[in-house]
């Protein structure tokens, strides 16, 4: 068991975080944590049930795509799946996986990621990317929005203009124009049918979150 969270979290694939967990974060990012992979687990799982694929490939992947944390504010941080790419290929390696697995494997992982700005090619892939999204946008990704923002010693907002309708965007400085910036350009993204049906959901409580968050100030 690792932080209240135990391999049979992740049937049916409890062997495979058996080996993994130990590997899957680094650091102390409560928005890149255990909850965090778990989280993204039940989605790709969600989408794998209707889109197929690897399940294996998928799992590791989701597994071990934080694997190197990059904090938000780093300059590094658009090679943070990059990193956690190059670690997993060693990690499973070491486990005795055959190179075409790892490189699946790999490939998710160093697509899955915004700021990477790379294209999916794989299902697998593309179902990390949308399961790791789907926890960017919602409540839960409201949530971590603004977790961040504290982290990086951010505003809430903008007392003279919240909604930044006379000034241009800084969700570095105010963590509402994060909303903006990029949560609510996520949904119109997504790789498979299955994530873009769940992102339609979770794109309106984020849109409702902003609403009631605008009423109260």
């Amino acid at each position: 068991m690792t932080n209240g969270l135990s391999e049979t979290a992740f049937a049916p694939h409890e062997a495979l975080a058996r080996d993994l967990l130990a590997h899957a974060v680094s650091g102390d990012d409560g928005s890149h944590d255990l909850a965090h992979i778990h989280r993204v687990f039940r989605n790709a799982m969600r989408i794998h049930a209707s889109e197929g694929g690897n399940g294996r490939v998928l799992a590791a992947a989701v597994l071990l795509h934080d694997c190197v944390a990059v904090e938000k504010s780093s300059p590094l941080r658009s090679q943070a799946s990059r990193l956690a790419a190059e670690k997993a290929s060693d990690i499973l390696a070491g486990l005795g996986w055959e190179g075409t697995e790892i490189s699946a494997v790999t490939h998710a992982i160093a697509t899955h990621s915004f700021s990477a700005a790379l294209a999916p090619e794989t299902i697998e892939a593309k179902i990390l990317q949308d399961a790791d999204r789907l926890d960017a946008i919602g409540m839960v990704g409201a949530a971590r929005c603004f977790y961040t923002a504290g982290r990086m010693g951010s505003a809430l907002y903008d007392p003279t203009d919240p909604l930044a309708e006379h000034r241009a965007l800084d969700d570095r400085t105010f963590a509402i124009d994060h909303f903006a910036a990029k949560l609510f350009k996520l949904s119109d993204n997504f790789q498979t049918e299955a994530g873009r049906l769940m992102a339609r959901e979770r794109h309106d409580r984020l849109k409702t979150v902003q609403a009631q968050f605008i009423d109260e100030i």
